[in-house]
């Protein structure tokens, strides 16, 4: 199958999503080590060709969201989760063929001898949220609920589960979940109120968790209090809870109902109420938020890889749209408010492709052992969260224009991908809590330090290979500056969310410059990444007046986005039936 248009309809149907993305493939090339770029890529390029096929089981689970079934026909509690044979397929696809949750833990995956690094999964991840988002959801908490038991866990607790954890057998392999949200207790954690109980030499759990996505997990990672514990975070440890029992029986703990949802209506989310359910201690008492901590990190990192996916698939479907439909007598290209408005949208995904790709850079350096990346993540995690996510929402908005009314029907991608996006700026933290995060990360540890010294070490690269950047330094300088005066100024908190954007775009030009210099070297490469880091100084980190002319930049800003038009798909008229 290939794109076809219908009575100046484009339908991009039939695309490889990752063939017909080069800036992907040439980041891929980047990223990865030779070894492990050889081995993805023929998965990058076969994930890139069910880009289609995931789509319709996407839209299908969509239109059927999961029901629970609260007792047998017999009376016998059930609280059994029914879920749509086209999610079902997916969950194959993902935690099966592709192996998805497993490939950061053990070897195996595609054949590898060892573990795969943290860019073959976000690759994948990033091309397969571009048709299905709910999923992704289970996948990375069981992904990151792996990683915490493997950290904290005590060695038996890991024997017992990790195999299930990280199978790629569908019939033997464990999701995980993760249950922190109360109903007093959202964005403010040490309000929990989940009581752990020590009976009998096991730990049993009482109370309510409001927000419990993936609901019937095999495992799910608890905070509460143990009993007599002291307020706060500080009194909270964490808990591993599973929903069977190693005699088989169901643990005490009922799933109350499932919500119903603006976006990722494909993905069960509930409410449960803990009543006495037998429960594991992990790690520590009294540390379970700072262990809960690194699960929840892990999570907003896999947030923001969706999010820049879900911008990558908006400014895909912008661009073949603007290329293959005419109005007033000309194509949408070639219209001077359409081509500022795709500008806008591609640099914007630009920036939040880099920074997660960069980031899984970082990510790997800092479990290598590396302290000063170990910073460097902590600040960066929260700002992709920030505004990865926040970006997510107005450039899907921006394509669902582009489509025009079509946009607005179920049956294309515009509104599922719309729905879905408002959802990176809530779980794991709204943007509030995560630019208040950036602040912390800044007044506390160092974090902002270490990222500039980090950040101008890539700019010291840049030059190195014959590259102006400068202004972009000269950004970069002014940024970190205005974070730290805020995060140091409690009387400044308001002006939190404006320097920590301001900091997000700085180190994403920084990122795309350094791409550019490493690139250079790629056969093919278009030396677009420093023309997208320009783009974001003049953009977002120059004044304008919005009284003035033409801005001088707006040249270059056209010869940028031509070129992102020339890779996008040509349509063929579909014959007559």
């Amino acid at each position: 199958m290939s794109a076809q248009i219908h009575k100046n309809i484009p339908d991009s149907a039939g695309l490889n999503a990752f063939d017909a993305d080069r800036a992907l493939q040439d980041l891929a090339w980047l990223y990865l080590e030779k070894a492990d770029y050889t081995r993805a890529l023929p998965e990058l390029q076969r994930m890139g060709s069910l880009t289609q096929q995931l789509e319709e089981l996407a839209l299908t689970a969509d239109k059927n969201p999961p029901t629970l079934q609260i007792r047998a026909r017999n009376g016998a509690d059930l609280e059994r989760i029914h879920k749509h044979p086209a999610y079902m397929e997916l969950e194959r696809y993902a935690f099966g063929e592709f192996g998805l949750a497993a490939m950061s833990h053990r070897g195996g995956v595609f054949g590898a001898p060892d573990k795969l690094p943290p860019m073959v999964k976000y690759a994948l991840v990033y091309l397969f949220v571009q048709a299905e988002f709910g999923l992704c959801c289970p996948l990375s908490m069981t992904d990151s609920l792996t990683r915490t038991l493997v950290k904290f866990g005590s060695e038996e607790l890991v024997n017992t589960y990790f195999d299930q954890l990280t199978s790629q057998d569908m019939d033997t392999v464990f999701q995980g979940s993760m249950f922190m949200t109360e109903q007093a207790a959202g964005s403010d954690v040490g309000a929990i109120d989940t009581t752990a109980r020590l009976e009998d030499g096991e730990w049993k759990l009482y109370g309510d968790k409001w927000f419990c996505s993936n609901p019937d997990a095999a495992l799910g990672m608890v905070l509460a209090r143990p009993e007599g514990g002291d307020a706060g975070t500080r009194g909270l440890s964490l808990f591993l809870l599973p929903r069977t029992l190693p005699d088989g029986s169901k643990n005490a703990y009922r799933i109350l109902r499932l919500k119903e949802k603006m976006g990722t209506k494909s993905m069960a989310s509930g409410e449960i109420t803990l009543d006495g359910a037998t429960a594991y201690l992990v790690g520590d008492p009294g540390q379970g938020f700072k262990q809960m901590t690194d699960m929840i990190n892990m999570s907003r990192l896999a947030n923001g890889v969706r999010s820049a996916g879900l911008m990558r698939r908006a400014v895909s479907e912008a661009l073949f749209i603007s290329k293959n439909r005419t109005a007033f007598g000309k194509r949408l290209i070639d219209l001077p408010l359409m081509r500022r408005q795709l500008m806008k949208m591609l640099v914007t995904a630009e920036q939040g492709r880099s920074m997660v790709f960069h980031t899984a850079k970082v990510l790997q350096a800092s479990d290598a052992g590396d302290a000063k990346m170990a910073k460097v993540l902590r600040i960066l995690t929260p700002l992709i969260k920030f505004r990865t996510c926040r970006d997510a929402r107005k450039v899907a908005g921006d394509a669902m224009e582009v489509r025009g009314g079509c946009g607005y029907i179920e049956e294309w991608s515009d509104a599922r991908v719309l729905r879905d996006a408002h959802l990176g700026s809530i779980w794991e933290g709204t943007s509030n809590i995560v630019a208040l995060d950036v602040a912390r990360a800044t007044r506390r540890e160092g974090a902002l330090d270490a990222l500039f010294d980090y950040c101008s070490t890539l700019l010291t690269e840049a030059a190195s290979k014959g590259l102006m950047v400068g202004d972009v330094l000269e950004r970069l300088t002014r940024s970190v500056d205005f974070l730290n005066a805020v995060a140091n100024d409690g009387e400044r908190e308001g002006e939190v969310r404006a320097a920590a954007s301001a900091v997000y775009n700085a180190v994403s030009a920084t990122v795309l410059a350094w791409e550019d210099a490493q690139l250079s070297e790629r056969a093919g490469y278009a030396g677009d990444r420093l023309a997208l880091a320009r783009a974001v100084v003049a953009h977002k980190l120059t004044a304008t007046d919005p009284l003035s002319e033409t801005e001088a930049h707006e040249a270059a800003d056209a010869a940028l986005l031509d070129r992102a038009l020339a890779e996008a798909e040509l349509a063929t008229p579909m014959a007559a039936q």
